[in-house]
């Protein structure tokens, strides 16, 4: 066997389950099992509208917390994480729906179950959660609207609305209800939300969720109210099917894979985050967390299922009921699938306005008004990354959104960080140098400190700086705060030093750092200097060679005398 098939198959036997995984799970089993029936209370209105929002049906979402959840309880790498569909997933595949239908979901969930595995083996886990706050805010918020928009129609009762993007979908449905104004599923989607929002402030451990939509099924059988439901689900879990779409497809679903596959990255991870820090002693693993996200998402779409996720809510409440081992998030699966098999017709009289009614109330959690008022407080730039993804998400779609958000945080940061390169003309303190020192320096020498990087976004401004000083004869740069240099700042640096020299100026390099002297040398930077015995240790002895070697003809103007030495860029 070859080394690099024994190290992947070592790789994979450390992102396979555990033997001591499921030690916590012997300490306390009757905790785990009682949070495990808790989370399944408030998972299942919550699995019923996000399949609904897909577009795939309520069995849809059903099926994914069931299997997904159960998969990724066991193969992930969180004791305490709850997984199934979640809000941010529909907002991806509601277009996939539309242009590919129900078997594009399932090839972009299976598609981006692979990918998953793939950030596992190439141990990306740790990096994926640095993505920068206000693009995490900006596309949070946008995707509270989006969702809050896809509800519009079912609390309207509009069934017929059209558009190419939901604010369009939303538009329209508002334009048919103020036709034909039916005031009974919107009372029904506004009194489940107030009944969510209300109760949890009042009473947060109770699943006020389950009990509005009960509440409201039972209203809608016993009153005359034309409500639209849910419809007749299965009387169990689908049979495995593997009837994806054509390969020719793949090219046009792969977009909306890696954005399912980024979504369920980020969204595992930082809610494995949040569960440690509510924890005692837990710490996930997060190479193992996306390689069971990952296991989750291949197997979901065989029965039918929409992509998955570890969802914050769930696992909060997992977390506050007592879970302490995987055990809690796998009751979760087997009490949803004994409701499946169980409760299917109670189910399927659920109206369509009730879950429309959870999801807006679900979007007014998603958004932390403290932690966007936050970033906004924080810098200008922090709030205009916010502002740009939240505004792309809603006017356009989440892949653009974080590819713009990110986009625009990393041109935003190389500017602050190429302010932050300076080229300043040092002064000296008494008792630096003797006095005759410091009237030679103030007379025929320019000595120049730069701080900070010297990369390609600061470049230029130095070149251009450095380039106009006048007067002198000897320019001294000292490099010994110079935090970075590439290529370009480098290539930068030697011009600068050459057009000096055709203006007879003596350019001396002081203090070059071991750490800078590879990329200098391997563009040429201080080559002929160097031979020239211009590049000094320090600045001191800079200036003492500077005041032994002073060209004497003091007459003779910088610009008229020939070059001190040839060209160093080149």
């Amino acid at each position: 066997m070859s080394t690099t098939a024994m190290r992947a198959g070592k790789r994979l036997a450390e992102l396979l389950p555990q033997r001591g995984d499921w030690a916590a799970a012997r300490r306390n089993p009757r905790r785990d099992l009682v949070a495990g029936l808790t989370v399944a209370v408030v998972a299942l209105p919550l699995a019923l509208a996000f399949g609904v929002t897909s577009g795939l049906g309520a069995q849809a979402g059903l099926v994914t917390a069931v299997v997904a959840g159960a998969v990724a309880a066991v193969f992930g790498g969180s004791n305490l994480q709850v997984s199934g569909p979640t809000g941010a997933m529909t907002v991806v595949l509601v277009p996939v729906v539309a242009r590919f239908g129900a078997t594009g979901v399932l090839m972009v969930g299976a598609m981006a179950g692979l990918v998953l595995i793939a950030l596992a083996l190439a141990r990306l886990g740790r990096y994926i959660r640095y993505l920068p706050t206000p693009v995490v805010e900006g596309f949070t918020a946008g995707i509270a609207v989006v969702i809050a928009l896809q509800q519009v129609p079912a609390a309207l009762g509009v069934a017929d609305a059209t558009g190419e993007k939901v604010w369009a979908v939303a538009g329209d449905a508002a334009v048919r209800f103020a036709a034909h104004p039916r005031p009974q599923p919107l009372a029904v989607a506004l009194g489940v939300a107030a009944v969510m929002l209300l109760g949890a402030r009042w009473r947060p451990k109770l699943p006020f969720s389950l009990i509005a939509v009960l509440a409201a099924t039972m209203l809608a059988e016993l009153a005359p109210l034309r409500l639209t439901r849910i419809g007749a689900l299965p009387a169990g879990l689908p049979t495995p099917s593997l009837d994806f779409v054509d390969l020719h497809a793949v090219g046009m679903l792969l977009p909306s894979a890696l954005a399912v596959a980024a979504l369920a990255a980020l969204e595992s991870l930082l809610s494995a985050t949040v569960a440690d820090a509510m924890s005692v002693n837990d710490q996930h693993d997060p190479d193992r967390e996306l390689f069971g996200q990952g296991l989750a998402n291949l197997a979901a779409p065989v029965f039918g299922g929409i992509p998955a996720t570890a969802a914050i809510a769930r696992t909060a409440v997992n977390v506050r009921a007592g879970a302490g081992s995987k055990l809690a998030a796998l009751t979760h699966a087997v009490a949803l699938a004994v409701i499946v098999l169980a409760a299917a017709p109670l189910v399927s009289r659920i109206p369509l306005a009730a879950l429309a009614g959870v999801l807006l109330a679900t979007t007014v959690r998603m958004v932390e008004a403290s932690s966007l008022l936050a970033v906004v407080r924080a810098t200008r730039r922090d709030a205009l990354v916010l502002a740009l993804t939240f505004a792309v998400t809603v006017a356009m779609d989440l892949v653009t959104a974080v590819a713009v958000g990110l986009g625009a945080a990393v041109v935003l940061a190389l500017r602050a960080v190429a302010r932050t390169a300076r080229l300043q003309q040092m002064s000296l303190e008494p008792g630096d140098h003797s006095a005759a020192e410091q009237a030679l320096i103030a007379e025929h020498i320019v000595a120049y400190r730069l701080d900070g990087p010297l990369f390609f976004a600061a470049a230029h401004h130095f070149l251009l700086e450095l380039t106009e000083v006048a007067d002198v004869r000897v320019v001294i740069l000292r490099m010994s705060r110079v935090s970075t240099v590439d290529v370009t700042g480098a290539q930068v640096l030697g011009d600068a030093i050459t057009r000096l020299q055709r203006r007879g100026i003596t350019v001396l390099l002081s203090g070059i750092t071991p750490g800078h002297e590879q990329v200098l040398t391997a563009v040429g930077v201080a080559e002929q200097l160097r031979r020239d015995g211009r590049v000094f240790p320090d600045t001191p002895s800079a200036i003492a060679y500077a005041r032994d070697h002073l060209p004497t003809n003091a007459a003779e103007g910088p610009e008229t005398r020939e070059p001190a030495g040839r060209s160093v860029a080149g």
